[in-house]
């Protein structure tokens, strides 16, 4: 009997016992499901061999801060939801996730979250929508045994006051900037002080170079780089764009060049060099805080092959908002802009002899307007875009009290203008914004561009800071649009400084220089957060600048395929939804008029 009760003592014991610590990289292996839906593939998770070292660092109780350099499809996310996973079944704590918006919180907990945990046993039912401390079941806020779960969004650092946590999980923390309370990525770090064991961990890709929340926190970090070996040589080093090459007009033989030995290496070799690769840290002297840093020339996935990527780049090269968008997310590097101020009278001479309305560029496939209200006049631009390049086609102003009817009437009838185009075929506006900044006259610009919808002519507002290029307001029945005036005039300023894809009519005036050239872009620490700022130079009007970030803002309402649109512009008759023409004395050119 004795002998029976200590077998039973031991065997209740041995039950208690809690299970052997697990690296991260081991325990998602192991455990971690990924449903249909979230991951082209299904099931088991298998790390790739870079993703197991951070995972690792993650689970490290020696290292408190781990930060991500990432481009797109390596994974980050998967590993991002196996920590807080592996928290949640493991390790019970306070967590908070901080996501840039709110869609951004909604999104993850429906499509990755809750799917995840569904499909993972050891995860099943750990965080169902169980009551808050209000006693409200929430999509955002859970509970679970010895903790808590809370999904933030940045642009809401008011939501961070309450909350004390052990664990800060911050995604796409570039696409977070700071309010009036300072950087809510700071704010979020604050809420973990209270624990001596915390982890933060950071990743984003990142955007521009002077403003770089990953960037400055990975400069924090021991630097680690991801080096692979050469199949030659043996030497590791870590594969940069410099490295790739490929035959003139042929970017989809690209092949990596060896940097130690000149050996040209072929892409079937890619998976094996990655699998054999090694983090280095390059900074020893950073005690509890590792840094990686990753771009997609290392992701052994299909649409990351060089061949792909030299080809993505060709494209992306032709205008600097696209290569940027390659730099960013492909080799994970911060845009670094080309100057701070435009010179006008270098834009001035780059004049070309084409413009409106008898001498429109073949390439022009599209035209967009913006219109800036004045108290006396509306100042318009007309750009044309071709494939690659915008045209500066036209410059006009239509004098009279906005407040008035004749105004309108001559904007209503300058929009309604076909011209001839040199393919034979025609050419209409295709979308126009009118600025309806203007608190006094917001009502009567409302007024003129509701009814013409349809045909795309919008009320817009500009708003300053990192915001969508157009989208929407939110104010219900308010017809308004609001214009992520910064992100243009950056991705206008790019074009102007790299290479020449904004071309100029000379039939523009002096002032149109002047005035496109009005502002410059200066960073600033706001709350101890760098934080980029167009600022109006001493002197200068800026009519003509406003009128051309509206209407390239307003171009991407216009959603017409290029190949059809070139199909239309040799056509030899107006579109059958066209009305008949009549003479225009717009310009005093003689031109057409719907």
């Amino acid at each position: 009997m004795t002998d029976a009760l200590a077998e039973t003592r031991i065997r209740a014991l041995k039950a208690l016992t809690p299970p052997p610590r697990l690296a991260l990289s081991d325990w998602i292996e192991a455990h971690m499901r990924l449903p249909e839906g979230v991951s082209a593939m299904p099931g088991r998770v298998t790390l790739w061999p870079y993703q197991r070292e951070i995972a690792d660092a993650i689970s490290d109780p020696t290292i408190e801060r781990v930060t991500l350099v990432k481009p797109v499809r390596v994974g980050f996310t998967t590993l991002l939801t196996g920590a807080l996973a592996s928290y949640v079944a493991n390790e019970p704590a306070p967590i908070l996730a901080l996501l840039p918006t709110e869609a951004d919180c909604r999104d993850y907990t429906v499509s990755d979250l809750e799917p995840i945990f569904e499909a993972t046993p050891a995860l099943r039912g750990l965080i169902s929508a169980d009551a808050d401390e209000a006693g409200r079941s929430t999509l955002l806020s859970r509970r679970f045994p010895g903790g808590s779960l809370k999904i933030i969004a940045a642009k809401s650092p008011r939501n961070l006051r309450r909350h004390n946590v052990r664990i800060l999980l911050i995604d796409e923390a570039d696409a977070m900037e700071a309010g009036i309370e300072g950087s809510p990525i700071t704010l979020a770090e604050r809420r973990t002080l209270s624990f001596a064991n915390r982890k933060i961990i950071l990743g984003s890709t990142p955007t521009l170079e002077a403003t770089s929340n990953v960037l400055r926190a990975y400069a924090r970090s021991d630097q680690r780089v991801y080096e692979v070996p050469c199949p030659d040589c043996g030497h590791h080093h870590e594969i940069l764009w410099g490295d790739i090459t490929w035959p003139e007009g042929e970017p989809l033989k690209a092949a990596y060049v060896c940097p130690a030995c000149g050996s040209v290496v072929d892409e079937r070799h890619k998976a094996e060099m990655v699998a054999n690769g090694r983090w280095r840290a390059s900074v020893l002297a950073a005690e509890g805080h590792a840094g990686f840093r990753l771009n997609a020339l290392v992701s052994t996935l299909a649409n990351a092959s060089w061949g792909k990527l030299a080809a993505e780049f060709v494209e992306a090269k032709k205008a600097p908002d696209t290569l940027q968008v390659f730099v960013n997310t492909i080799l994970a590097q911060g845009w670094r802009e080309e100057a701070e101020e435009l010179d006008e009278v270098e834009l001035a001479a780059r004049a070309e002899p084409f413009g409106l309305p008898d001498a429109i560029p073949a390439d022009v496939l599209f035209v967009t307007a913006g219109i800036d209200v004045q108290r006396d006049r509306l100042e318009v631009v007309f750009l044309g875009w071709g494939r690659d390049d915008i045209f500066v086609l036209a410059q006009t102003v239509i004098w009279g009290d906005p407040m008035g009817d004749d105004v309108w009437a001559e904007l209503d009838e300058a929009l309604r203008t076909i011209w001839k185009h040199p393919k034979g075929g025609f050419l209409r506006v295709d979308a126009a914004a009118v600025d309806a900044g203007d608190g006094a006259t917001m009502d009567r610009v409302i007024g003129f561009c509701r009814p013409r919808l349809a045909r795309r002519i919008v009320a817009v507002k500009g708003a300053a800071g990192n915001r969508p290029v157009i989208r929407a307001s939110d104010t219900r029945g308010s017809r308004l649009f609001i214009v992520g005036v910064d992100s243009v005039k950056a991705q206008l300023a790019n074009r102007l400084k790299r290479g020449r894809s904004v071309r100029f009519s000379d039939g523009l005036e002096g002032r149109f220089y002047e005035e496109l050239a009005s502002e410059r872009v200066l960073v600033r620490y706001v709350k101890g957060a760098p934080v980029r700022h167009w600022e109006r130079i001493p002197g200068r009007r800026a009519e003509s600048l406003d009128c051309v970030v509206y209407a390239v803002a307003v171009r991407n309402l216009v959603n017409a395929k290029l190949e059809r649109r070139e199909e239309e512009v040799e056509a030899k008759s107006l579109p059958k939804s066209t009305r008949a023409m009549v003479k225009s004395q717009w310009l005093s050119q003689g031109l057409t008029s719907q």
